[in-house]
């Protein structure tokens, strides 16, 4: 069949792949949100927004629903919520978010990363100067006045209100911020596409072509990994 077939087989194989590592993720979030907070997304904002982001990500209805079931059973694995921090080449600062219920096997496969990258694991809190933590909601902007809208955030905390060119709107709050927002956006009936608690790099590092695929690379591989839920980089 050549190689358009393959090409497409290759773009056809990344697109699941990716599909599933974002259901992993949100399935553990489920998990966790409802360990702590019960079964109940009405009564759950952590539930409620793992939700949120599962149909941002179109996880079907029923494997959420499994997912919530399985959470509320003893069965289900209790996850340990873990950072990890350190550079890889030339400095570049790289941050990862993981969840996992054996954190023995994470920080040895973390370990792993950063070493056969070039880079180095480092102690925790050693890039809290690199990346600010913020709230981000990502909503659907169609006939809302925006500066109207930042008006009424403003109070709640709103950090910044911006759209992108394909129309996606952005609220950015500060981290104590995120869920007294969540709740005010709820009652105001905006159309929220996804909710997440992320990390700004408050500094960047420009490296050469070749160094920057050998991090990205090396990113790639920590993205794969089952048990982190997020990378962060400060990679110009």
């Amino acid at each position: 069949m050549g190689r358009v077939f393959e090409k497409r087989k290759y773009k056809m194989f990344a697109r699941y792949d990716k599909m599933a590592k974002a259901f992993t993720r949100i399935g553990k979030e489920i998990a966790i949100a409802v360990k702590q907070g019960g079964p109940d997304p009405g009564g759950n904002p952590r539930l409620r927004t793992a939700v949120l982001n599962a149909k941002a990500v179109n996880m079907p209805k029923d494997r959420v629903d499994a997912a919530i079931k399985r959470a509320s059973s003893k069965e289900e694995n209790n996850y340990e919520e873990t950072m990890y921090e350190g550079y890889g080449p030339n400095g570049v600062a790289i941050l990862l978010e993981c969840a996992t219920d054996n954190p023995t096997r994470t920080v040895a496969n973390v370990r792993m990363y950063f070493n056969r990258g070039g880079g180095a694991l480092g102690k925790t809190g050693s890039l809290d100067f690199v990346f600010h933590r913020k709230g981000l909601f990502k909503f659907d902007p169609t006939g809302i006045d925006l500066e109207e809208l930042e008006l009424e955030l403003i109070d709640f905390g709103l950090d910044d209100i911006a759209t992108d060119e394909e129309g996606i709107g952005y609220i950015y709050t500060e981290f104590q911020d995120f869920g007294g927002m969540q709740k005010v956006l709820e009652e105001k009936g905006l159309k929220i596409i996804s909710a997440e608690l992320t990390r700004i790099s408050m500094s960047q590092v420009e490296v050469s072509e070749e160094v920057e695929n050998e991090i990205l690379e090396m990113v790639e591989k920590m993205e794969a990994d089952d048990d982190v839920q997020h990378v962060y980089h400060n990679l110009k």
